[in-house]
């Protein structure tokens, strides 16, 4: 039987990251259980992407796994523009709003899923003390007096002093755990696809709010003719109209996207097929049971508006390494002679850290969402005059693009944003 201090369950972005954390910062053993295989880079752009921080990029530089990530696809973007299609107001933020210090020369980076899956997997591979199970899914976890057994149904057990459930959404572990979770329809669908701009994204991610729903477009790496014309949306509209919109020929559906847009960057075409998934927030009332943690996705998820989700769930990540380190460093300190040097104490710590930020975020959300939901015309009217307000107030905007750029006073250390 094989044994290891931590045992994370999902090797997506999350659940790489915890791992390569935990390595960086103690000499933990770390398993990871994921039988989902890599996808395969190739010049046809994976549609779902993620808007990335500078904090989260912070992380993957502390990591090095930035560099690998870097050269492979990732759009950086220097603007944003965001504007009320019912209304008559809009924001813009730019560079101009922050120290040179603050944005590092981004606001942020829009890149594919698969890519930063791939980097960080190649990278964990390189790490002799993580270990990788793919070939079958976990059965049950049983809690022990000091570790917790994990079974598959061929392979031999597998113990560990704690497992992090990192299994997105529909988290096995959260349920195997009966962990109890909060959870309303936001009853918006989004619709993810590629597209082409023949005016180009001109380093600008650009959000609308119209009547349904916010769409963003989200600027992409350019394509092998290296024109800086594609790129990814994410429109979050009512289950019925993402079901109208998805059946929609690729041409009238370009046209649709075109008028939702205002024709900002032109008259739009699509590129790749279009997906559609239900948005659900869901917030587990506790994130912590026994010797079992909920990391990203398993422990929360919010509306795809501000593009938070991802750096959400990379921050847990930074946390949990972070309080692990330190209990470990205070049982050597403490020169004990009991090998058990995870206590409730220190996970109940990361608790209630992630739990109050995570609560922030989806409450901010819901604001946001109500915010733009009414379309009387005096809320349209005054609406849209608050947001024109907000753009002449330089210090407001630089409040708003800090807590877009992820910074907040209590930051992991791994994800600090230093000279």
């Amino acid at each position: 039987m094989q044994k290891f201090d931590v045992l994370i369950v999902g090797g997506g972005m999350v659940g790489l990251t915890t791992a390569l954390a935990i390595r960086n910062s103690s000499a933990l053993s770390v398993a990871i259980i994921d039988t989902q295989p890599l996808t395969e880079i190739t010049e046809q752009h994976d549609v779902r992407v993620s808007a990335i921080n500078a904090v989260s990029q912070r992380l993957f530089e502390n990591l090095n796994v930035w560099q690998d990530i870097e050269q492979c696809r990732a759009q950086p973007y220097q603007h944003m523009h965001i504007w009320d299609k019912a209304g008559y107001g809009h924001i813009d933020f730019d560079l101009t709003d922050l120290s040179a210090r603050e944005h590092k020369g981004q606001l942020g980076w829009i890149i594919e899923n698969s890519i930063i899956r791939n980097a960080l997997w190649k990278k964990a591979e390189q790490d002799s003390g993580i270990s990788f199970f793919t070939q079958e899914k976990l059965t049950n976890i049983a809690m022990g007096d000091s570790e917790v057994f994990a079974s598959f149904t061929t392979l031999p057990p597998v113990t560990a002093k704690l497992v992090i459930g990192a299994d997105g959404a529909h988290s096995w572990v959260r349920k195997q755990m009966q962990m109890a979770l909060t959870f309303r329809d936001y009853d918006h669908h989004a619709i993810v696809a590629t597209v082409k701009c023949p005016q180009g994204h001109q380093n600008t991610a650009w959000q609308v709010f119209l009547e349904t729903g916010p769409l963003a477009l989200l600027p992409l790496f350019p394509s092998k003719d290296n024109e800086q014309d594609l790129c990814s949306i994410v429109w979050s509209t009512s289950p019925d109209e993402a079901k109208r919109l998805t059946t929609l020929s690729p041409e009238d559906f370009a046209k649709a996207l075109t008028s939702a847009s205002d024709g900002k960057l032109g008259n739009i075409s699509l590129e790749s097929e279009r997906f559609s998934y239900p948005l659900t927030m869901r917030f587990a009332q506790n994130s912590v049971k026994d010797r079992v943690v909920l990391v990203g996705d398993a422990a929360h998820t919010i509306h795809p508006l501000a593009g938070q989700g991802v750096n959400l769930g990379l921050l847990d990540a930074a946390a949990i390494a972070q309080v692990l380190t330190k209990s470990v460093d205070d049982k050597k300190q403490s020169h004990s002679i009991n090998p058990h040097w995870l206590s409730q104490k220190s996970l109940k710590e990361y608790e209630r850290w992630r739990k109050t930020e995570a609560a922030e975020m989806i409450a901010a959300m819901e604001a946001i969402k109500q915010t733009f939901t009414p379309q009387d015309a005096p809320i349209k009217f005054l609406r849209g005059m608050g947001m024109s307000i907000i753009n002449q107030i330089k210090p407001v905007k630089n409040v708003l693009i800090k807590q877009a750029l992820g910074f907040k006073s209590h930051l992991p250390n791994l994800s600090k944003v230093i000279d």
